[in-house]
This record gives C-alpha cells, sequence and structure tokens, in this order.
C-alpha cells in the first residue's frame, strides 16, 4: 500500500503539465503500472489516487444500486470527469482544462499527500481553506487527537481491567461455592 505525506511546491507548465516530485512518483504502488486517475476533490482542489487505489473506491460506487435515484445521482456526481492518466518517464501528465479551472490552478501548485491520495491545490486558495477560522484547527484536534492516549497506555489498562475482571470472576466462583 502507498502512503502519501509532505507537501512539495510545483510549478504547472504552459500546457497544463505537471510533473509529479520524484518522492510522490516513488511512492507510487507497483500494481498502478505508472497510472493515476485524477478528479474534482470535495473541496476546491483536484485528488490523484494510484490506479490501484482507485479502483477499490470505483467498484465501491459502481456497485450501487442504478434504479435508486440518489446513487444515480451520486455516481453521476463523483465520476464526473474522472480522468485516467499514464505518467510519462519522468512522472508528467496533462491536467484536462476543466480541472485546471474547477481548482483555480495557475502556474503555482501546492501538492498535498494525505495517506492513500494526493490533492492539488492552489497555494492562495489553500492557505485560505485551511487557515480562515484558527479556531475551528483547534476545535477538530481537539476532537480528533484530545482524548487520545498512547496506545501502551491503553494496552496496560486493558490489562489491568482484565486482571480485575478474572479476580472478581474468582470471587464469584468461591461465593457460589459456599
Amino acid at each position: 500500500m502507498s502512503y502519501f505525506s509532505s507537501e512539495f511546491e510545483c510549478k504547472l507548465d504552459a500546457k497544463g503539465r505537471l510533473v509529479l516530485p520524484s518522492r510522490v512518483k516513488s511512492d507510487l504502488p507497483e500494481d498502478s503500472e505508472n497510472k493515476i486517475v485524477i478528479k474534482r476533490g470535495f473541496e476546491p482542489c483536484l485528488t490523484i489516487y494510484p490506479y490501484a487505489e482507485w479502483m477499490k473506491i470505483f467498484n465501491k460506487v459502481a456497485k450501487l444500486n442504478e434504479f435508486n435515484p440518489e446513487d444515480r445521482k451520486f455516481q453521476r456526481i463523483f465520476l464526473r470527469g474522472n480522468t485516467e492518466i499514464e505518467l510519462d518517464k519522468t512522472g508528467r501528465f496533462v491536467i484536462p482544462k476543466s480541472m485546471l479551472r474547477y481548482a483555480k490552478l495557475e502556474k503555482d501548485v501546492l501538492l498535498i499527500g494525505l495517506g492513500k491520495r494526493v490533492e492539488i491545490w492552489n497555494p492562495e486558495v489553500y492557505d485560505e481553506f485551511l487557515f480562515g477560522d484558527q479556531n475551528e484547527y483547534s476545535l477538530l484536534a481537539q476532537k480528533y487527537l484530545g482524548n487520545w492516549e498512547d496506545d501502551d497506555e491503553q494496552e496496560v489498562k486493558e490489562e489491568e481491567v482484565t486482571e480485575e475482571e478474572k479476580v472478581e470472576v474468582d470471587n464469584q466462583e468461591e461465593n457460589i461455592e459456599e
């Protein structure tokens, strides 16, 4: 499984071509055969998936019920404009013009590694989107990490509870025997 992280400042050429940073290209899984899928993001950005990862998502979406209006609508929106791309030897590819407009991409772009995917952002739009409300970031950190405990501490607590439960069960069995 590939794992993308870090931010990369990149440039588009006059034809809308982008060269993937070598670190991103080297993290593409072999089973993707130098193919990626690029799609519109949920926010004003583009999302890149390695081909193999995209196929997992695509198969889930393709299994939706075509006779259900909500499912059909989601399929249309989610799959709209997705483009399968084969990278050249340098890791370069052309971003379709409609996608450039959607994400407001110009010369300077920012690639953000987010685990199984990479997002492409206009740096100004990204900063505005991400840092518009610092308090919101703090609240999200509290929500997702505020009650987080070290895994080792959690395991110790679970072991302690298990020992206490064993003692309690033993005591109950002794009371029953009496």
